[in-house]
């Protein structure tokens, strides 16, 4: 027990025993500095000063662009634009899927796959519903102005002119000069009508939006289908009134002509029945 109490006296002993630390020129021995120390004096300052140096490394790989050239430690703008990736190839997909939809629906509407007992208001394209409110319900001041003119015309009435070879009486969407004329042997199924900027664009009998896009080789496109199989198509038009899965009633106008497309201002009309393209002509009076 004594030994092990002189032990530790001694230990004791070394570490607080005082020393001195003197720096001699070596040619003179006079003394340029001097510093009084002991071995545990020692022992803490390198400890501290590796405490210091561990916690300063560390900050540095932590919270300093240093850390990208370690192993294993990823870029912060590769990070980034990885996920600015992501969300534009999420977004892509989505577009893909809805042109994919777009197209489908309008092969369906042009070879008459369109099953009447399956149509409805709602869009053929999925998209998010939201409830409408009063005051989304109340027209906005152009819808008024537009109403207004209309009602104000009367020379797209056909009631009093109109000779139909059919037992459907059809509106004239427009009325204006047949610059090319409908041809089955050339394959333009439709008539193409020269008219003036902002012409109201009427549907031709009441029926349902099926498709009301822009397209890039036809510009605003919208088309009706009615009752009996039959289906009109209005192209060219400088903007549209009406939104797909629309109820509109037989004069009622859907669009506004204008020059969307190289070449003036006309309309691209196409009727069809049951999947068959017909001459528009004979059952309307553009002049």
């Amino acid at each position: 027990m004594c030994a092990k109490r002189l032990k530790k006296q001694i230990i004791r002993k070394k570490l607080l025993n005082k020393n001195r630390l003197v720096i001699l020129n070596e040619d003179t021995f006079e003394e340029i500095f001097s510093l009084r120390l002991n071995l545990m004096n020692v022992f803490v300052g390198i400890t501290t000063i590796s405490i210091v140096m561990i916690a300063l490394v560390t900050y540095i790989i932590a919270f300093t662009p240093l850390r990208e050239y370690i192993p294993g430690y990823a870029s912060t703008k590769l990070k980034r634009e990885a996920t600015a990736n992501a969300v534009k190839s999420d977004s892509l997909i989505k577009v893909i899927e809805e042109n994919s939809a777009y197209l489908a629906s309008v092969k369906r509407v042009l070879t008459g796959e369109l099953d009447k007992t399956q149509l409805s208001r709602d869009s053929i394209k999925p998209s998010e519903q939201k409830e409408l409110t009063e005051e989304d319900m109340k027209p906005s001041e152009a819808d008024l102005k537009l109403r207004e003119e209309v009602a104000l015309e009367d020379k797209y009435n056909l009631f009093e002119k109109a000779q139909p070879k059919v037992n459907v009486v059809l509106f004239a969407p427009v009325q204006g000069h047949i610059t090319e004329p409908y041809s089955a042997t050339k394959r333009h199924f439709a008539v193409e009508v020269a008219i003036a900027n902002n012409t109201p664009v009427k549907a031709i009998a009441a029926g349902t939006v099926v498709l009301a896009d822009w397209t890039p080789t036809n510009g605003n496109v919208i088309i009706v289908r009615h009752n009996d199989g039959i289906i009109s198509v209005y192209k060219k038009a400088a903007s549209l009134t009406k939104e797909q899965g629309d109820i509109v009633r037989s004069g009622e106008v859907i669009a506004l002509a204008g020059s969307s497309q190289p070449g003036g201002s006309q309309l691209h009309f196409e009727l069809w029945k049951d999947g068959y393209p017909i001459n528009p002509t004979q059952f309307i009076d553009f002049n």
